[in-house]
């Protein structure tokens, strides 16, 4: 765990999501002072951890939620429809809203607070990269895909920097493939599996920009701590994966057969044409900053992390 000097004062956005329990429970057992904003705040007491506090919020629009942004001393946003569905344009709407409107309006809590807090980490995706060629190495330096994804994280960044411009240090998480128990995407690459059916998404190439849910967590803590960080930061692990890779990784683990391929077509039905093309493209992100400042990953190597979440 990246330990804190002094106790923070979190407020925090999607706490209840896959990885919002973990970095909430992780938060408390530190010190810190949790305060989490979510549609249904007595739902959310059942789901939180003791200590923390829940507030209702609309992330769509103003309301006395904003007030407790100013009392604050660090904001973790990670509240976010998934993107893992047919993008319709209810989807679509769904989307841009859940990210970009929600973030124009903590930052909106930002500049109308007299105390102002000291740091705001902000969830991004590595969809910012967009669909590319398995040879290509992307770090943070590299320059913005094509495609829908692409455009929302490019306007959620947007409006998280802003909150640079006010005086606040800034970083935007942009995270992988999360593999972790109890959610995410492992949940759903699992059931093929447990049928003896599982494998790859055709062609098998691709390469898969993973992180263990663990890192995710201490990538966010470092977020918090480490005056160095700002700007984007992207949380994957430092040995990206080929869907072909990930099959077999996740068939040796839990002892089951990898090499049923599962066509592109049978993906395009359940998601659509283009929320398939990063499924079957992928890209290869490497966690450039994250090294530069010095955080050692929990799981840099898929087996062992897929084992300390799949191993009874």
């Amino acid at each position: 765990m990246v330990k804190s000097a002094v106790v923070k004062t979190v407020l925090l956005t999607g706490g209840t999501g896959f990885i919002g329990r973990r970095l909430t429970e992780t938060l408390l057992q530190r010190g810190d002072r949790v305060t989490v904003l979510t549609r249904d705040p007595d739902r959310a007491r059942g789901k939180l951890p003791r200590g923390a506090t829940a507030v209702a919020w609309d992330p769509e629009h103003e309301g006395p939620w904003l007030e407790e942004v100013g009392r604050a001393s660090a904001i973790v946003h990670l509240a976010g429809e998934p993107v893992a569905q047919r993008w319709t344009d209810e989807a679509r709407r769904a989307i841009v809203a859940s990210r970009v409107d929600s973030t124009r309006l903590v930052v909106e809590g930002i500049r109308r607070a007299e105390k102002k807090p000291e740091v705001f980490v902000c969830a991004s995706a590595v969809g910012y990269y967009g669909p590319r060629p398995p040879n290509e190495a992307l770090d943070e330096t590299g320059s913005r895909g094509e495609g829908f994804l692409a455009d929302v994280v490019e306007r959620w960044e947007a409006e998280a920097a802003k909150a640079e411009a006010l005086g606040v240090r800034t970083v935007m998480l942009r995270i992988g493939v999360v593999l972790g128990e109890g959610g995410g995407a492992l949940e759903k690459m699992l059931l093929p599996f447990k049928m003896f059916a599982g494998g790859p998404i055709a062609p098998g190439s691709q390469v898969i920009a993973w992180v263990h849910a663990e890192d995710v967590v201490g990538l966010a803590l470092l977020a918090l701590n480490d005056a160095r960080a700002r700007g984007p930061i992207n949380v994957v692990s430092p040995e990206p994966a080929t869907s072909k890779e990930l099959a077999t990784a996740i068939g040796r683990v839990m002892h089951r057969p990898s090499w049923f391929t599962t066509p592109e077509l049978a993906v395009k039905v359940a998601l659509g044409s283009e929320a398939v093309m990063i499924l079957t493209t992928g890209q290869r992100v490497v966690p450039a900053r994250a090294k530069e400042l010095g955080y050692v990953f929990q799981y840099p190597a898929l087996v062992p992390a897929l084992a300390s979440i799949l191993t009874p």
